[in-house]
């Protein structure tokens, strides 16, 4: 072999070790950018992860929802003898039927999810027998036609709740236990029932109501049935509550009975029956009493028992209605109407939820006037009437000079304080 050839050969050699280790630098190279975009591809991934984490975070803290439900009240439902015979005339057997009287309130009433009023009258049943004035005892149908026009919040704590003697009172008790959704309150068959924490909800809201009685009209509540019904009588020194230690007693059992159920609901509700009946202005104690629940945080004060019509107004952000009046009854008629005109008030519960906590708010407060019509010849055919129902007028010649009479009063203490126009 010659020099030249072997020179050619070798570099031959040589070249196929540069060609060797340029591919292996490319390959190296190749593998070195792999792993890095690899690795950058991991970190970008991780770093969008961390942005989508932090948006959904940020979109739970920030997301608000709202909720709301509505509200509608009236007085008492005061069954006089009267009354239940005109439902019994209505009954097409043997029984009694107060649903035609409700036919235009029910019209109103299912528009509403809660609606509230007074059961004045015990309603202890047939088998105890009925009764009239001064001590009554009305039938349980009575209380089905509420139901069925849609009330489903109950106050029972009034001065005629003793009226039928015990047996009426856990009669009643076990009638309204019945009512799967319905929330009736301020009458007990034991302390284990009255002390019990009652709450209900409606469209995420939660509620609940207390109710107290000023007295039962001089009938001793049984020792040792305290729960019979709630009392928070009235102060003996008008003009100076503070002296009056009994007075100082209930105020603290009321607190107790407020702070155990405010921080656990949304709406707290207080049904208040005092006053002085037949009196349009609000004594000093129902000012006194409604400031006290206004500062323990009660969102919503109801007044009952004056059988008329008081102001509606506000102390700071508790609504107060310090007498709806009468809801039915049959007691006489004046030239004023002041016992057979009635006050049906209804608002807007609003639930605001966001990062910042929850907030309660009422809102479209309005009332209405309403009147209890019955035939005074025969003393039949009750009726109670809304004042924006064309049909007020038939019943009600003079409606319009009523409505302004008692829109005076509703506005009193508050002239911005909405009542609805009549027909």
């Amino acid at each position: 072999m010659g020099r030249r050839e072997r020179t050619r050969k070798r570099s031959i050699k040589v070249k196929d070790k540069k060609r060797f280790i340029i591919s292996l630098s490319i390959i190296l190279i190749i593998i070195i950018m792999a792993i890095f975009l690899l690795i950058q591809k991991n970190e970008n991934k991780q770093l969008k992860t961390l942005e989508t984490s932090a948006k959904i975070e940020k979109s739970e803290e920030s997301e608000e929802t709202n909720s709301s439900i509505s509200l509608v009240m009236v007085g008492d439902y005061l069954i006089h003898s009267s009354i239940y015979k005109d439902a019994s005339r209505n009954a097409k057997y043997n029984g009694y039927d107060f649903k035609p009287m409700l036919t235009y309130i029910k019209e109103k009433v299912r528009n509403y999810d809660l609606a509230y009023y007074n059961q004045e009258t015990i309603l202890g049943g047939t088998e105890l027998g009925l009764s009239d004035y001064p001590t009554f005892n009305s039938p349980y149908e009575a209380g089905d036609a509420m139901i069925d026009a849609g009330f489903n919040l109950v106050s029972l704590a009034t001065n005629h709740t003793l009226d039928s003697g015990s047996k009426a009172v856990l009669n009643s008790r076990a009638y309204w236990d019945k009512q799967e959704d319905v929330l009736a309150v301020g009458s007990y068959d034991s302390f284990e029932r009255q002390e019990e924490t009652v709450i209900k909800e409606k469209n995420n809201i939660s509620y609940a109501m207390l109710n107290y009685t000023y007295g039962t009209n001089g009938i001793a509540v049984p020792e040792g049935k305290e729960y019979l019904v709630n009392v928070w009588p009235t102060n003996l020194n008008i003009n100076d509550p503070e002296k009056d230690e009994m007075y100082i007693d209930y105020k603290e059992r009321v607190k107790e009975d407020v702070e155990k159920l405010r921080d656990k609901v949304d709406v707290l509700i207080v049904a208040m029956h005092w006053g002085v009946e037949y009196t349009s202005e609000p004594t000093e104690y129902e000012k006194d009493a409604a400031e006290f629940l206004a500062n323990l945080g009660v969102d919503i004060v109801i007044g009952t028992h004056p059988h008329v019509i008081q102001p509606v107004t506000w102390i700071d952000d508790t609504l107060v209605i310090y007498s709806l009046g009468n809801f039915i009854s049959a007691q006489y008629q004046n030239d004023n109407y002041n016992k057979m005109v009635g006050l049906m008030s209804s608002l807007k519960i609003n639930k605001t939820k966001n990062s910042d906590g929850t907030k309660i708010t009422i809102d479209d407060v309005q009332n209405e006037l309403i009147y209890t019509y019955y035939n005074t010849s025969n003393w039949s055919d009750f009726k109670v009437i809304p004042f924006s129902n064309p049909d007020i007028a038939k019943y009600l010649p003079k409606y319009e000079s009523v409505y302004e009479r008692y829109k005076k009063i509703v506005q009193k203490y508050d002239e911005n304080m909405v009542v609805n126009p009549c027909a």
